[in-house]
């Protein structure tokens, strides 16, 4: 039987909702039954529709919800605005929901912790959402790394590069046109840059940060642009920037790892392939169909085969599909859980590095981690 969601957040007009609706779908896992989905009526009333969910259970506002649906639902998913999750996380958990929620799951590190407070109480269950490690050669990245195929790894490069704040059609939304303890565009962005470097060293903690941050595009008030220089454990060196100013990108997410016997690129914009290089001075190119690849060959990352490319719903699927496996395990009570699937701490400690970087921005100096 395919799980039970209810949305909070998520209608047709928000930045990911139809997203969420239908990687939560693709492979069957999740079946979308209820939801609060807009504070606007016919938004609201749209997107139930649309989405086929019944007349009766969608709810004006998310308290009624939580209320109404005990015991009829396997997960609540929170896709509202940033500023508002730890609130709403928060009520979900002490009304006994298990929770997905959207990254960042909050403004702030120490909102982070009053949110572990409630899983904790509750002894719930909570994951959040960091999609691009869905990707099949993303895993196979991290596979060949903990192999130790490219080496001892000594350098981590990532950018994640967007256009939206310059172009002459800029709108955010509300929530966006403020920046918090950390600036929104980190929120947005950074938060995913500290995931895959994560995700790739299987855990290597972040030691020191050095940052510099600005604004280049409409809106002054905004910093729009973040640098990065970090220090990890084991002498790994990371440099990331992320930002919204980057005309040309619509979304220019890059990882290039270095190690003493390999390197490898992968980029979002052509996400079937990984580039390798090796200390013979050959490169090459890999894909799912590439005899080399184990992880991306695996029958779950190929609904259709090679030379058909998969793309970012299909990424965010492969998430969804380890959530349900997650969620099955959690009901079961195995102490074992999904690998793939990351909570609290985890978003914990990506806003910490964010906090670190936008300190060492301000006061100009390396910055150590917590």
């Amino acid at each position: 039987m395919p799980l039970r969601l209810a949305f909070i957040g998520g209608s047709l007009t928000s930045a990911v909702g139809y997203t969420h609706f239908n990687a939560s779908r693709l492979d069957g896992h999740f079946r979308l039954e209820a939801g609060c989905f807009s504070r606007h009526v016919d938004d609201n009333q749209n997107t139930a529709q649309t989405y086929g969910v019944a007349t009766e259970r969608c709810y004006a506002d998310w308290r009624v919800l939580l209320d109404s649906e005990r015991g009829r639902l396997d997960a609540l998913v929170i896709l509202t605005p940033t500023p508002s999750h730890a609130e709403i996380v928060i009520a979900a958990l002490d009304a006994g929901y298990p929770v997905i929620c959207e990254k960042a799951l909050s403004t702030s590190s120490r909102e982070c912790q009053d949110i572990q407070a409630a899983v904790d109480r509750n002894r719930g269950y909570l994951a959040v959402t960091f999609n691009y490690s869905g990707y099949p050669m993303v895993r196979e990245l991290r596979r060949m790394i903990r192999e130790g195929k490219l080496g001892k790894i000594q350098q981590i490069h990532v950018e994640m590069p967007q256009e939206g704040y310059l172009r002459k059609d800029a709108n955010p939304q509300d929530w966006r046109r403020h920046d918090y303890a950390v600036p929104t565009v980190s929120l947005d962005l950074g938060v995913h840059v500290h995931h895959l470097v994560d995700f790739l060293t299987d855990g290597l903690r972040p030691l020191e940060v050095m940052g510099e941050q600005c604004s280049y595009g409409a809106f002054p008030e905004l910093i729009d642009n973040v640098y990065c220089l970090a220090r990890y454990q084991e002498n790994l060196r990371v440099q990331a920037w992320w930002g919204k100013t980057a005309l040309g990108y619509r979304n220019g997410l890059r990882v290039r790892v270095f190690g003493s016997k390999a390197s490898a690129e992968w980029h979002q914009m052509r996400p079937e392939t990984l580039e390798l290089a090796d200390n013979d001075g050959i490169n090459f190119t890999i894909d799912r169909a590439s005899n080399v690849a184990i992880v991306a060959r695996e029958i779950r990352y190929n609904r259709f085969k090679a030379g058909h490319p998969s793309g970012f719903i299909e990424a965010f699927a492969n998430l969804y599909e380890d959530l349900a496996d997650d969620i099955w395990r959690y009901q079961r009570g195995d102490e074992d859980r999904n690998h793939f699937v990351y909570g609290t701490t985890h978003a914990r400690d990506g806003l910490a590095w964010v906090e670190g970087i936008t300190q060492a921005a301000k006061n100009r100096y390396w910055t150590r981690l917590p």
